[in-house]
């Protein structure tokens, strides 16, 4: 049975850790469980859990900023934003339903551990790009801390946007500070149908073109579209592409006209207002038209938002699947029948041809224990990243295997 410790404080965690690297004992880092089962499955007998380190420590509307403990779930910042009329500026996706983990469970440690952030990304950049500083405890139980609360304060290496997207392998986030936004005045969104793949991502990388500050772009195929649980979208029963726009009410209305004018060649979309469009967007970002099941695995792919239409016609040729475009093609979520190798082989040779990289999301814990999940690294890459993990994490017991199989 895995031993589970809930430290409530930075240095109760520094002393537990600070316990394991004596005994060289590997522990698995998690928040509220949202990630679990997603990445590697860790080689670890001892659980430790940020969920009791929450709580917002630093709120400065008129500053925009927020520091907060980062076992805090992200819906009680989310909510305590909105009170003041301000949100996160990166839209983070919460996989945990399409892996089957109950939804809302997101820490926000786990956010930018992950750097996953959803379709305003190619509008305001992701996560990594409005995080300001950290405080966390690496694998040499020690307490450490990075940025502050101002741009601009990184000479030499930036270690708080470093451990973005590094999945609790080099240090454990005890405290974030981050950027916020004001929530926008008005909003609507532009729906497109009946576009094939390469029609609509050329429909949405030529309004991400435009001035007109298109703050999401998505293409839902036909299979996808019909997933949706907004009613008056799965009634049209055809492949959706999506626009939003959002700012001031008098901003949106000019810019939806001359964005309707400069992608008319597309036909004329149909418009949801502010509430429709909350709830379409909502959805997205919890991958509701990729459910979870035991019968599929989901990849996450990043390319070029030209050559996706290509990547995934090219897999089509070898297995069912099916695909949600996001960021304008530059991210697609593919669903494949669940295999022996979850589909690996045929996904990493499509993605190496055209460019770009590949993550195995969603597949049983065996399936995701013996393939590449993440991108293979070549070479120089992985030496660097063996050089960080021994600076940080000199010992490995800090989420082991949790990215590559050795490290």
């Amino acid at each position: 049975m895995t031993d589970l410790v809930r430290p409530a404080a930075a240095w109760e965690l520094q002393t537990v850790l600070g316990k394991f690297a004596a005994q060289k004992v590997p522990v698995e880092i998690v928040g509220h469980g949202a990630l679990r089962n997603a990445g590697r499955p860790c080689n670890a007998g001892v659980v430790v859990s940020t969920a009791s380190m929450r709580g917002v420590t630093l709120y400065e509307p008129t500053e925009l900023v927020m520091s907060v403990r980062a076992g805090t779930p992200l819906f009680e910042i989310e909510a305590e934003l909105a009170s003041r009329g301000q949100m996160l500026p990166f839209e983070p996706i919460d996989i945990g339903p399409t892996t089957g983990a109950p939804a809302g469970g997101l820490s926000i440690g786990g956010v930018f551990a992950t750097n996953f952030s959803g379709s305003r990304r190619v509008a305001t950049g992701s996560a990594r790009d409005h995080l300001l500083g950290i405080q966390g405890v690496n694998g040499r139980a020690e307490l450490f801390k990075s940025g502050g609360r101002v741009m601009k304060n990184v000479t030499g290496l930036d270690v708080a946007r470093g451990m973005t997207g590094s999945w609790g392998t080099l240090a454990v986030l005890t405290e974030v500070t981050f950027k916020v936004v004001p929530l926008p005045e008005s909003m609507l969104t532009l729906v497109y149908r009946n576009l094939p793949d390469d029609l609509a991502i050329e429909a949405l990388t030529t309004a991400m073109g435009t001035p007109y500050e298109v703050s999401g772009a998505v293409h839902l195929p036909k299979g996808a579209a019909v997933r949706m649980h907004h009613a008056k979208l799965k009634a049209l029963d055809q492949s959706l592409t999506l626009l939003r726009l959002e700012n001031f009410s008098a901003s949106i209305a000019y810019r939806k006209d001359k964005l309707t004018e400069a992608l008319k060649v597309f036909g004329t979309p149909l418009e949801f207002g502010v509430d429709d469009t909350w709830s379409i967007w909502s959805e997205l970002r919890q991958l509701s038209v990729m459910p979870f099941s035991n019968s599929t695995s989901l990849w996450r792919i990043s390319t070029i938002p030209t050559k996706a239409p290509e990547i995934v016609a090219a897999i089509k040729k070898f297995m069912p699947s099916e695909a949600f475009y996001d960021w304008s093609g530059g991210l697609v979520w593919l669903e494949v029948p669940a295999a022996a190798d979850a589909g690996a082989a045929d996904v990493r040779r499509a993605v190496a041809v055209r460019g770009g990289h590949a993550t195995l999301i969603r597949a049983t814990a065996d399936v995701r224990a013996n393939v590449d999940v993440f991108e293979p690294m070549k070479p120089e890459v992985e030496r660097l990243t063996r050089g960080i993990k021994a600076a940080f994490d000199p010992l490995g017991i800090l989420n082991p295997g949790r990215q590559y199989a050795n490290i």
